[in-house]
C-alpha cells in the first residue's frame, strides 16, 4: 500500500504547530520529514505523524510580557525556557504572547488552549504562575491535569516589579471601560486617564527598590 504523504503546511495542522517548528525539528533531528525534494519540498508520512504517541508530544513553552517596551524581557524569558529545556533534552517549542496578564483573547494562548484540549503537549513550562494568567491560571493548570499534561514553573516565587507590571494590567482595564463610558476621544475620558496614569505611575515609584544606605 502506498504510503500517503503531505506537505509540511498540511503535516504541521496534523500536529496542531508550525511549519517553522517543523523546519526547527529537521535540524534537532527531532523529527525528519519522509521526503525532501531539490527545491527543498518537505513531504511528511501521514501515517507516521497520526501514530506520534503523548510521549513524542512537544514541550511547550509560554512567555509573555504587558507592553512592548518588555520585549527585551520577552526575549530573555524565551531564552530561559529553551536553556531550560534544551538542559533536559526536550523537544520543545515556544509560544509567546504581548499583551495583559487579564486579557484571555491573546492569539498565543488561544493556541495553547487548543493544543492542551487537543492533548497535543507532553508538559507546559513557565518562568513564572502569572506570565499564563494573572488570574485564572488555575482552570489552565486544572485542564493540564485532565489530559494528564505535566506543569513546570522555573521560579516559583513571585516575579520582579509584580506591583508595576499589575497596575499597568488594571490601567489597560479601566481605561477600556473608561472608553466606552465616556468615548475615546473626550475631553473626560482623556482627563480620566491622566489621572489614572499619575497614580500608576507614582504606585510603580513607591514599588521600585531604593539604595540601601
Amino acid at each position: 500500500m502506498e504510503k500517503k504523504l503531505v506537505k509540511i503546511g498540511e503535516a504541521a495542522k496534523l500536529l496542531g504547530t508550525s511549519p517553522d517548528t517543523l523546519r526547527k525539528w529537521e535540524v534537532t533531528g527531532e523529527l525528519l520529514p519522509k521526503r525532501k525534494t531539490k527545491g527543498g519540498t518537505r513531504y511528511y508520512d501521514v501515517a507516521e505523524l497520526q501514530n506520534l504517541g503523548d510521549s513524542d508530544a512537544p514541550t511547550v513553552c509560554y512567555a509573555r510580557v504587558s507592553s512592548h517596551d518588555q520585549k527585551e524581557d520577552l526575549q530573555r524569558q524565551q531564552d530561559m525556557l529553551e536553556a531550560y529545556c534544551a538542559a533536559k533534552g526536550w523537544r520543545t517549542e515556544v509560544i509567546t504572547d504581548l499583551g495583559s496578564g487579564m486579557n484571555y483573547r491573546k492569539k498565543g494562548l488561544n493556541k495553547l488552549l487548543e493544543m492542551i484540549l487537543r492533548k497535543q503537549v507532553k508538559r507546559l513550562v513557565l518562568t513564572h504562575k502569572d506570565r499564563l494568567l494573572r488570574f485564572g491560571a488555575e482552570l489552565v493548570f486544572a485542564l493540564c491535569e485532565v489530559q494528564d499534561i505535566e506543569i513546570i514553573i522555573i521560579h516559583k516565587g513571585e516575579q520582579p516589579r509584580f506591583e508595576e507590571e499589575l497596575a499597568k494590567d488594571v490601567l489597560e482595564i479601566i481605561t477600556e471601560f473608561s472608553a466606552r463610558l465616556y468615548g475615546s476621544r473626550s475631553h473626560k475620558s482623556k482627563q480620566f486617564m491622566d489621572k489614572l496614569n499619575e497614580a500608576a505611575n507614582e504606585l510603580s515609584k513607591q514599588d521600585a527598590p531604593r539604595p540601601q544606605d
